[in-house]
């Protein structure tokens, strides 16, 4: 766990990957430079189950928090809410894959798209040697020509993957969505629901705020203009998007009116 900012800490950030740790620390450092003393926790379990049991505990001494959870990130929180629901007081999904399948099917190709076709030929082989910190460096590279509007600053590097997480969880959040079990776990979600989302993120916002808005009418979405997979790198986007997500912190700290 990092801590970023004085406590009281009132915001977790989570990463995504599944297993790219550390790849939100801007974002935390952001939060917490904006007077939000905010956590980071690094999951290091290679199941759902797993990752989620170690982001309960982390967080339970902190609950209730605001879960912000970027890209996989974005479904930790949505599972962990549901299974914990007294660790969040709000969730905040930034840059969420689709949460149905029919979704997912265009993202590889729009990312692919945005190559030329040497560097993706270039990417497929620096896959395979991403314990190598300069091919790791220069796959985020081209991950941010595929992902990225207007990114006025280099890839963040100080990332640890591990392939061995990433492998068995996203096989399994992949059943999860092909399911259907994802939404039906959104649906239990009790606290509040914000989804903030890129319109040139690959990831379609139409398979994020569509389905969730079929068992959660009240959530509430901003569409970033100008604004790919990370919106705390973007040179249009990155001031609307913290405008955005301190507005849904605040939202969700105060609480809600006596039921009469």
């Amino acid at each position: 766990m990092r801590r970023h900012g004085p406590a009281p800490y009132t915001a977790a950030v989570l990463h995504g990957g599944p297993g790219a740790a550390g790849e939100v620390r801007p974002l935390a450092e952001a939060l917490a430079r904006r007077g939000y003393g905010t956590l980071e926790p690094l999951q290091t379990k290679d199941t759902i189950a797993g990752q989620i049991a170690e982001l309960a505990d982390a967080l339970a001494d902190h609950a209730p928090v605001d879960l912000i959870g970027w890209s996989w990130g974005a479904w930790l929180a949505l599972l962990t809410a549901a299974a914990h629901p007294e660790i969040a007081r709000h969730v905040i999904l930034v840059g969420s894959g689709p949460v149905t399948a029919d979704h997912a099917k265009a993202i590889r190709h729009t990312r692919l798209a945005r190559l030329s076709e040497s560097e993706r030929q270039e990417l497929e082989t620096l896959k395979q040697h991403w314990d190598n910190r300069d091919a790791f460096a220069r796959s985020l590279a081209l991950y941010q020509k595929m992902d990225a509007h207007t990114p006025d600053r280099p890839p963040y590097l100080d990332v640890t993957y591990d392939q061995h997480i990433h492998r068995n969880v996203w096989a399994e959040a992949s059943k999860h969505r092909q399911s259907g079990a994802l939404l039906q776990t959104a649906a239990r979600v009790a606290c509040p629901l914000t989804i903030l989302h890129g319109d040139h993120d690959p990831h379609p916002a139409d398979g994020v705020v569509a389905p969730l808005r079929t068992v959660r009418p009240d959530t509430q979405v901003t569409i970033l203009d100008r604004c790919g997979h990370k919106p705390w790198e973007e040179a249009h986007a990155r001031a609307p998007f913290f405008d955005a997500l301190i507005s849904a912190v605040k939202r969700g700290s105060v609480a809600p009116p006596a039921q009469i």
